[in-house]
């Protein structure tokens, strides 16, 4: 690579450093945000993580729209800088319902960040080359969240209102994007496409699906850990570093996956399910060594499924990934990640009542047996072929 390439490849990684915040990043501070607004329902405090998800899907919708009449560095930066404005604008804020206002536009700005930190990568980079990069982005990914939880844990220990401030970090993306990131058009790329193609739905459904089910299963971890340890009697500082680890373990995975890819690659798809689901049953366990113990496999799932799912897709994708694929998977992403706490909290509560506090960790378990037969179903009779990655033919 040359000095070129490296910076633009740093630039497009420190966006994928910040997606995984918008819901993931004030989770270690949710108990102490719900007693503050203790008067006002829970599952508002539970849309506070998730409600970004709703507004990165719609403006996903219309990414290839924005796309055709704004080029990438445009794009990039209203993106980054409504996300700093919103993210941070949270602090000054002591309305429930203002929160989510900010949370939703919040969700405006991941919504144009996200294509861009994964879709660039299949636009500047060979096949061969995807799987490292498209690791490299899941672990930045989880570095983000290893950054932004760790701080978030300490700020809320201040008060809740400061875990918000995490969201300036965004600034060191702002300079990157201005001093490196190239004014390329993506959307003439693809003239003749529309902001939403159904054929491109039914194309990429297997990774469209498989995303919405991880991430279905993934957000029942930061949506109810924090409230769970708490009745634990687990401190603040104990609930965020269990959940700092998730991500370190998560990182360390997505810096390895093209290797994993390369061992493993008719095993690989299998990976994220198993490893969800023998997390979740360690969680079923309410026991400090058993938190620990889940919340790794829980990590090792979630570095190995995000990328799995993003390099075979970008694959089948090619150079247009970025205004087709990416943004079906970023929906997909944030879908599972808004309906998560809609589907979870009634079955857990319908299931296993309501005074249970393993609950929804029984639904996740379920909905990890769905995983499992979806990709089954669609990845078993598909695996990948000799020569790993490097084949731009293969099913997605």
């Amino acid at each position: 690579m040359t000095n070129i390439s490296k910076k633009v490849t740093s630039t497009i990684l420190s966006m994928s450093l910040l997606t995984v915040m918008a819901g993931a990043a004030i989770a270690p501070a949710l108990g102490i945000i719900r007693q503050h607004f203790s008067a006002a329902p829970y599952l508002l405090v539970q849309f506070l993580v998730s409600v970004p998800a709703l507004f990165i899907i719609l403006t996903n919708a219309l990414f290839l729209t924005i796309s055709r009449y704004f080029r990438t560095r445009a794009i990039a930066l209203t993106g980054l800088l409504l996300y700093v404005i919103a993210g941070a604008g949270c602090f000054f804020v002591d309305d429930i319902y203002v929160l989510l206002v900010l949370r939703a536009v919040l969700g405006i700005s991941v919504g144009l960040i996200m294509p861009l930190s994964t879709g660039l990568l299949a636009f500047y980079f060979p096949p061969e080359e995807q799987a490292r990069l498209m690791g490299l982005s899941a672990a930045m990914n989880q570095l983000g969240g290893v950054v932004a939880t760790l701080l978030a844990g300490m700020l809320a220990a201040i008060e809740w209102r400061y875990a918000f401030l995490v969201y300036l970090l965004g600034l060191i993306a702002v300079v990157m994007v201005v001093l490196w990131l190239p004014d390329e058009q993506l959307g003439s790329a693809n003239k003749r496409g529309k902001a939403f193609e159904p054929r491109q739905l039914l194309k990429f459904h297997p990774s469209v699906l498989g995303m919405l089910l991880l991430m279905m299963i993934f957000f029942v971890f930061p949506t109810n850990f924090a409230v769970t340890a708490s009745h634990a009697s687990l401190s603040v500082g104990v609930i965020t570093g269990i959940m700092v680890g998730l991500d370190v373990v998560a990182f360390l995975v997505g810096l390895v996956f093209g290797q994993l890819m390369s061992r493993y690659r008719d095993a690989i798809k299998y990976f994220a399910p198993i490893f969800f689901l023998v997390g979740y049953v360690c969680y079923c366990f309410v026991d400090v060594a058993w938190l620990i113990v889940g919340s790794a496999f829980i990590g090792i799932a979630n570095g190995v499924g995000v990328p799995y799912l993003n390099t075979i897709a970008s694959i089948k994708g090619g150079r247009n990934s970025a205004t087709t694929v990416m943004p079906l998977l970023s929906a997909a992403l944030y879908l599972g990640q808004f309906v998560s706490p809609l589907v979870v909290g009634p079955l857990a509560g319908g299931l296993f009542g309501e005074d249970d506090l393993t609950a929804p960790y029984k639904v996740a378990i379920i909905l990890c047996l769905v995983f499992l037969l979806q990709v089954y179903l669609t990845r078993h009779f598909h695996s990948l072929p000799k020569g790993g990655p490097q084949r731009a033919d293969m099913r997605d």
